[in-house]
C-alpha cells in the first residue's frame, strides 16, 4: 500500500525559508509519475502549487512563481518543495500527491507551514 508521508513545516517570519519533503513508500512507478504540492488553508480550497513531471519539468501557480521550487529524487521516492521569500497568505497545510488526482494516492496528512510575525 502507497504511503504518502509530507514534513518539514513550521512557523516562519515572512521573508523567511522552508524546505518541505515528501516521502513515497511502496509506490513501484512514483519515477514515471508527474507529482505536485498543492495546500489547502483555513477556510478555503484546496489549491494546486506547483508540478513536476518526471523529467524534472516544473510548473508554479502564479502566486508562487519565482518563490518555489519543486525538485524530485526519484531513486529514493521524495519530493522537495524549496519556499523562499515566504509571505502570510503563504500559510496552509501543504500536501503532495501525484498530479493526475484521477489517479492520486491516498492523501497524507500533510504539513502546516505557518507564515507570521
Amino acid at each position: 500500500q502507497v504511503q504518502v508521508v509530507e514534513s518539514g513545516g513550521g512557523w516562519v517570519q515572512p521573508g523567511g525559508s522552508l524546505r518541505l519533503s515528501c516521502a513515497i513508500s511502496g509506490s513501484r512507478f512514483f519515477s514515471t509519475y508527474a507529482m505536485a504540492w498543492y495546500r489547502q488553508a483555513a477556510g478555503k480550497s484546496r489549491e494546486l502549487v506547483g508540478s513536476i513531471t518526471s523529467d524534472g519539468t516544473t510548473n508554479y501557480a502564479d502566486s508562487v512563481k519565482g518563490r518555489f521550487t519543486i525538485s524530485r529524487d526519484n531513486a529514493k521516492n521524495i519530493m522537495y518543495l524549496q519556499m523562499d521569500s515566504l509571505k502570510p497568505e503563504d500559510t496552509a497545510v501543504y500536501y503532495c500527491n501525484r498530479f493526475n488526482l484521477r489517479s492520486a494516492y491516498a492523501w497524507g496528512e500533510g504539513t502546516q507551514v505557518t507564515v507570521a510575525s
